[in-house]
């Protein structure tokens, strides 16, 4: 057969005509014919073998050409015979290739059977891919459409027969088939035919698939065999880009395939091309090709994490990305860098150029960390959070990175902020210091060290020689002078031989030690007159007689000037055989020097180490202290609202506490709160944090990884707030709840309370909390206990410890929270007897001498004794009645003792009756004993008014339904009259449940018995708690004669606890309580009284309601802790709707200036928590703005726009923007001030409105439009008319260009000279009356005056809103200030003062406010 078979470019090619021998396929067979063909076809494979494809080469073709209407077993069949073919013709081929005898015709044949397999199979292959998924050239095809695409052909099997025909193709290929064509030059027509199957197949989108691994492995490693054997090197690096353009998915297949090129193939090049590639691709490119882009940078990425050292040679194809308008390929080259530093370019054993590459590379990815796109910076972050972790990046770069790092912490971007704390946290966990870094425990070591080299710099300077100065290069150089001075010596004769005579008693070595030191400090011509005298005083020594011509002396005996040369420079030298030494170590060799010096070397040597000791120290202190920068921002993203963000805080917090940072603690104590998180994730991750901090200690055993935990928590709890303790409660509740902590745990905790273990104060303290803890989830852990409870913490030695006596009442206490009766039983409440050991120890302890004394923490324990007492005896009221009796008797034995004396100090008070049962007895008792009884008294009285309404009511209840029970059992049981009678009482009965009517008259009831009792029982002349009301009003209303600050204190706690009791004496005594607070000169009594009106707002809020003002009033006290409890207080009350909001909360917005940082984050957090109720911040923003901008007590214009910012950033709705342009135009008519023209022209530029809002700033036109005058009023609407420029649609800019033009005219001409067609505003016309009304708006919104704080006639009890006849006014007596009232002023001035107030506080107020003018 003599024909050339060229493979054509398609299949329907082959019927036409060729050229000269060339093959054409005479008959195409019809379908009907193919079956018998086929059987043909497979008879001649067995018999002839694979070169019968010469022959029958139009049977396969004639399938391939029918494909789409041909059957699938002949097809399936058709495939089967061609890879048996292709097999057979891989395994027959080597040894015909190695035949000597193959001649040229059956060389031809076996190339064009080679031909004719690949072409067949490879179209056959590329039918099958295409019938089973058609994916277009740029979209992909659906899931829906892929799925049913497979199934049609799940039958056929074409998935599971790829791998055979790729494998018949890479066994052939393999061969070194190219000797079959002339000059081993293969075409590139065969080269295409089979890698046009290959990339057909790659297109396909399940080759990522895992169960595709077959294939994507088939396709690569034939490719590799044509990359590397058939010249499709440029062809495969063309493609791949293709690839990537048109098919986002191929990026970890291309990856793969030119990793597995180069490292199993060798083709290290086709990795510069493909990077060519990429850099060749302009911008504009980049720009068009959306997933295109991405995929390269994919490809990019991935690549270089499988073979960095293959792409360092092309990254500089790469660079030009870098400063491209694609972010993402931005972040793809700046990753490479980054894999290359942490894979290739690391290490100490770097050539010259690797450091200076790598240095390039970090200097790029560093200028980077400030990338305007926020991806871009947290990629790299990322990629330094690799290269940490790899521990590639130079201990030099340590310092430079970490502060990019701690600045990336600020950033807008919440995915920066996160990778910025994980880069942190891999900074600490690959730190080369230390694992201990704190900065306080590196500073004493770095100073010492520091002081050490100083003193080994300064000990260097004076003994270490110089040791590139020899002696004998001093000696060339002073050689020429030394030698001018012997002449000159010489000349002048005998003159210089006065000093033989002196000289004749010394030793040689002595004068020749001499004469070296005169040479070494420059005295020449005294060393001359010596040696002079030393040759004729010692003329057979060694050291002065010169051998040879040397000694040669003149007639008068006289040395020449080469012998004296020759002796000074043998001294200063010394001798030949001697070793040459430096000049400043001493003499300089002289034949028997006095000291040996040191080495130099080994002395060099020990200060460099101290130089990389020092260094070393200080870069660690260093390190130290930029976490603990970091620890201080990081803290603040603890209660931030990205979830992840919070969870990267707490993991970085565990991380730094695991490295001993000493500001940690500060972290994991700020992330307790999150335990009550409604985000599961957060609180999970608090609790996992604390349990990796806690529950692994070390330690060799039980016992001793047991103390370690237990050290661990108590210092957790050292100087803890009782927050903190709560919090840190409920984890380790759960901690027990899930069995987590062993027995040794509980066992030891014993040991510490009881003193068994030597422990201090504040370990016994964490201890006892920690058992109370533990007794939230098993309480028998408490109770089983409680005798040694009382007796430790309660016993004979509670005087000691008053704070180890209070913690035990707190962990006694988690009996009763344990004991409590669950809802919908009817069991009894938990209580201890009467005659309990616990109630008489608490007696004791409270009412011993110990209340004599000055103790600090006796009325925080009395607080906490006092509230057990009520919740675990069974008569409580009795216990205190007894308490107080004993504590009375006892202040009244101190008066007796002091009863002739007369008063002792300021701080001494005049007893006159202390209750109505006691003789009265005059005297003085010191201040901090009244005030002891004072705070108990208000213990006692709430706790009284909390025990009645929470365990009295609930005991009634529960009495009443067990009585209820049993008497429906006793009626089942009773006779049928009764039943009878039920039955005729059924209908009513079942209309009062539906209507949920069943057991509220009795409810009512109970209730009302319980509010009788507190309003009319227990402040009765009758009853204790009314004795001591006439002392506590006397304590309060004279603070000038009373002035002691702790007593001042407790008594206006205790007035406050009182007034929570009844409403009618909180009624009567309000005023003087806002007295108090208004006038006290005492922070301490201004913030503990605000507390308490909060409390009492809560439970009288129609008796507050009118005061509101006046605790507004508090946020701008002086007192920065007094503001700090306002701001807490009235932000609790507004969020919880218990205070109407009106325009004094622009008081709140002030504090978002305040000087204080806390404060300021308070304030933030309320009007975050208040923008999220439905329109509060819009509904406000008016009265807000007015008050703020007020001319007389508003706020500076700079602070104004700072709270302006944050106030609008809540305005989203697009509603609440158009109503607000509108509502501040109008506002431009009643503005009196160029102030407030400002102002209000600055607010509408913080708003973002788009066509509607400009068209209402439009219609408003009239308001503004004479302000525009004004220079900053006109800027600010111009800055408004480019915001709504920016990103507008091309009719609204030319709206925006027209009103524009109208602002312009209005303020470069003036209102007055407008166009006829431009509109005018209307005259402004004002009322005679409104100025009045307008003035006076202020009185009332502003804080209170130093005028009115003069004045206590402000504080005239508002109306009260109840239906009771009041009692009259008029006839009450004012309560002022000792202090602060002249002794000449009459009671008579004051009632009349009390009895015409200035300002009359209304019970509710409207939105409009008026002012008296002034």
């Amino acid at each position: 057969m003599s024909f050339d078979f060229n493979i054509p470019l398609s299949v329907q090619d082959l019927v036409k005509s060729g050229g000269i021998n060339q093959y054409v396929v005479q008959d195409v067979s019809s379908v009907r014919q193919l079956g018998a063909q086929i059987s043909g076809f497979r008879a001649a494979l067995r018999s002839k073998g694979p070169l019968c494809i010469l022959e029958h080469f139009d049977t396969p073709y004639s399938v391939l050409y029918h494909f789409q209407s041909a059957e699938a077993p002949l097809k399936e069949e058709t495939l089967e015979l061609l890879v048996q073919a292709v097999s057979r013709l891989s395994s027959a081929l080597p040894a015909q290739l190695d035949d000597a005898s193959l001649d040229s015709a059956q060389r031809r044949d076996l190339l064009n059977a080679v031909k004719m397999s690949c072409f067949l199979l490879s179209k056959l292959a590329e039918s099958f891919e295409n019938d089973a998924f058609k994916p277009g050239i740029v979209t992909a095809t659906s899931k829906g459409s892929k799925k049913v695409k497979s199934k049609g052909t799940a039958g056929f099997g074409w998935e599971s027969e790829r791998e055979g025909v790729l494998q018949a193709l890479i066994q052939l290929l393999q061969l070194d088939i190219r000797r079959l064509w002339n000059m081993s030059l293969v075409e590139e027509e065969f080269t295409s035919c089979v890698t046009c199957c290959c990339y057909k197949l790659l297109e396909n989108p399940a080759i990522n698939q895992v169960k595709s691994k077959g294939t994507r492995d088939g396709v690569i490693h034939l490719l590799g065999v044509l990359v590397k054997k058939y010249n499709h090197l440029l062809g495969a690096s063309v493609k791949i880009i293709q690839l990537l353009q048109h098919f986002e998915h191929l990026a970890p297949v291309c990856v793969q395939a030119v990793s597995l090129w180069v490292s199993e193939y060798g083709v290290r090049s086709i990795v510069g091309e493909v990077m060519r590639e990429i850099g060749q691709k302009s911008p504009e490119e980049l720009s068009r090709e959306g997933s295109g882009v991405r995929a390269y940078a994919a490809f990019l990425t991935e690549l270089a994490a499988c073979i960095p050292a293959a792409m360092l040679p092309s990254i500089s194809v790469l660079l030009d990305h870098l400063d491209g308008e694609s972010y993402t390929m931005r972040m793809a080259v700046l990753e490479v860098m980054g894999e290359m530093v942490s894979q290739v370019l690391s290490g100490e054993e770097l050539e010259e150029s690797g450091r200076d590459a790598r240095d390039q590379f970090l200097d790029t990815l560093q200028e980077h960390l400030h990338d305007t796109n926020s991806f871009v910076r947290s990629r790299m972050l990322q990629t330094f959070t690799r290269i940490v972790n790899k521990k590639a990046l130079p201990l030099a770069r340590f310092r430079d990175v970490l502060t990019l790092t701690v600045g990336r912490l600020v950033d807008k971007s919440l995915n920066v902020c996160k990778n910025a704390i994980q880069l942190l946290a891999a900074f600490m966990a690959n730190n080369p210091f230390t694992w201990k870094l704190s900065s306080a425990d590196l500073k004493a070591p770095l100073q010492k060290e520091v002081d050490k080299l100083k003193e080994m710099k300064d000990k260097a300077k004076e003994q270490a020689p110089v040791a590139v100065i020899e002696a004998w290069e001093l000696w060339e150089a002073m050689e020429p002078e030394l030698l001018q001075t012997v002449q000159s010596v010489l000349q002048k004769g005998r003159e210089e031989r006065e000093g033989e005579e002196e000289r004749e008693e010394e030793t040689a070595l002595a004068a020749a030690e001499k004469i070296a030191h005169l040479l070494r400090n420059n005295k020449y011509r005294q060393a001359v007159s010596l040696t002079l005298a030393c040759m004729k005083a010692f003329p057979e020594d060694d050291l002065f007689v010169v051998s040879g011509d040397e000694e040669e002396e003149d007639e008068e005996d006289k040395p020449t000037e080469e012998a004296l040369m020759a002796v000074m420079a043998l001294i200063f030298k010394g001798s030949q055989s001697s070793e040459s030494g430096g000049v400043e170590t001493g003499a300089p060799r002289t034949p028997s020097p006095s000291s040996e010096p040191g080495d130099p070397s080994a002395a060099a040597e020990l200060l460099s180490k101290q130089e990389m000791l020092v260094q070393y120290l200080r870069d660690t202190h260093d390190f130290a202290v930029k976490i603990e920068e970091a620890i201080a921002v990081i803290s603040t993203m603890l209660y931030w609202k990205t979830t992840s963000v919070v969870q990267e805080a707490i993991d970085f917090f565990v991380t730094v506490s695991e490295f001993g940072v000493s500001q940690a603690l500060v972290g994991v104590r700020r992330m307790l709160p999150l335990v009550w998180s409604k985000d599961a994730g957060v609180k999970e991750a608090v609790v996992e944090a604390y349990r990796r901090l806690y529950l692994n200690p070390a330690g060799d055993s039980q016992r001793a990884k047991a103390q370690s935990l237990v050290q661990n928590l108590s210092m957790l709890m050292v100087d803890a707030s009782l927050g903190t303790i709560e919090c840190l409660e409920e984890i380790i509740f759960d901690f027990f709840q899930k069995k987590e902590l062993p027995p040794a745990v509980l066992q030891l905790l014993w040991e510490r309370f009881t003193g068994k273990l030597s422990s201090s104060s504040l370990e016994r303290r964490a201890a006892v909390l920690l058992l109370g803890m533990a007794a939230r989830a098993e309480r028998e852990i408490v109770f089983s206990n409680l005798d040694t409870l009382v007796s430790v913490g309660l016993g004979e030695k509670v005087q000691e410890d008053f704070q180890l006596a209070r913690d035990t009442c707190i962990t006694i206490g988690k009996i009763a929270d344990s004991g409590k009766p669950k809802p919908g039983k009817s069991s009894k409440p938990f209580r201890l007897p009467q005659d309990h050991q616990l109630f008489t120890c608490l007696t004791d302890a409270i009412t011993t001498g110990r209340l004599l004394s000055q103790d600090l923490y006796w009325l925080s324990f009395s607080e906490h004794a006092v509230s057990l007492l009520y919740r675990l005896s069974e008569s409580p009221d009795r216990t205190c009645a007894h308490i107080l009796r004993r504590c009375s008797a006892l202040i009244l034995e101190e008066l007796s003792k002091e009863g002739e004396a007369s008063s002792q100090s300021d701080n001494s008070l005049e007893e006159k009756d202390l209750s109505q049962s006691q003789p009265s007895v005059s005297g003085s008792v010191p201040s901090y004993l009244l005030s002891h009884l004072l705070s108990l008294v208000g213990c006692v009285g709430f706790h009284q008014v909390e025990h009645l309404e929470r365990s009295v009511s609930a005991e009634l209840r529960r009495r009443r339904v067990e009585k209820e029970e049993q008497e429906e059992e006793r009626g089942g049981r009773g006779k049928a009259g009764a039943a009878t009678r039920r039955k005729s009482k059924a209908g009513d009965d079942t209309l009062d449940e539906e209507m949920g009517l069943v057991g509220a008259s009795a409810e009512d009831t109970e209730a009302e018995l319980i509010r009788r009792i507190c309003e009319t029982e227990l402040l009765s002349g009758e009853q204790m708690l009314s004795s001591f009301v006439p002392l506590i009003l006397q304590v309060c209303n004279n603070p000038g004669k009373y002035s002691d600050p702790q007593l001042t204190t407790t008594a206006c706690l205790a007035l406050s606890k009182y007034m929570m009791i009844s409403s009618e004496f909180c009624d009567s005594h309000l005023r003087l309580l806002f007295t108090m607070l208004e006038k006290s000169a005492l922070p301490s009594v201004r913030s503990n009284t605000i507390i308490a009106l909060g409390d009492l707002t809560i439970r009288f809020p129609n008796l507050i309601e009118p005061w509101t003002p006046h605790l507004y009033a508090r946020l701008r006290d002086d007192a920065p802790s007094v503001r700090k409890t306002a701001v807490i207080v009235m932000t609790h009350l507004i969020l919880k709707d218990m205070v109407k909001v009106k325009g004094q909360v622009s008081e709140m917005a002030v504090l978002l200036m305040d000087s204080e940082q806390e404060i300021m984050a308070l304030a933030f957090n309320f009007f975050n928590e208040l923008a999220a109720k439905d329109n509060a911040i819009y509904n406000l923003l008016p009265d807000i703005i007015s008050r703020l901008s007020d001319p007389e007590n508003g706020v500076e214009e700079e602070p104004f726009h700072t709270i302006m910012k944050q106030l609008f950033s809540y305005i989203t709705k697009d509603k609440q923007t158009e109503s607000l342009v509108e509502k501040l135009c109008q506002r431009f008519r009643t503005a009196r001030t160029e102030r407030q023209w400002r102002d209000l022209a600055y607010c509408l530029s913080l708003l973002s409105f788009a066509e509607r809002g400009l068209r209402k700033m439009q219609e408003n036109f009239e308001c503004f439009g004479d302000k525009l005058g004004e220079e900053a009023v006109y800027q600010s609407f111009i800055t408004t008319m480019g915001k709504i420029r920016r990103g507008a649609k091309p009719e609204i800019k030319a709206l925006v260009d027209e009103f524009e033009h109208k602002l312009t005219a209005c303020h470069t001409r003036g209102m007055e000279n407008l166009e006829p067609g431009e509109s005018q505003p209307a005259p402004i016309s004002t009322p005679a009356s409104k100025p009045d009304k307008r003035g006076a708006r202020g009185v009332r919104s502003q804080a209170l005056s130093t005028q009115n704080r003069n004045d206590d006639s402000d504080f005239v009890t508002p109306r009260p809103h109840r239906t009771r006849k009041p009692a009259p006014r008029r006839q009450r007596a004012a309560i002022t200030f000792s202090s602060d009232e002249e002794d000449e002023e009459s009671a008579g001035e004051l009632e009349v003062e009390s009895e015409t107030p200035k300002v009359q506080t209304p019970i509710q107020r409207s939105s409009r406010r008026t002012r008296t003018k002034q």
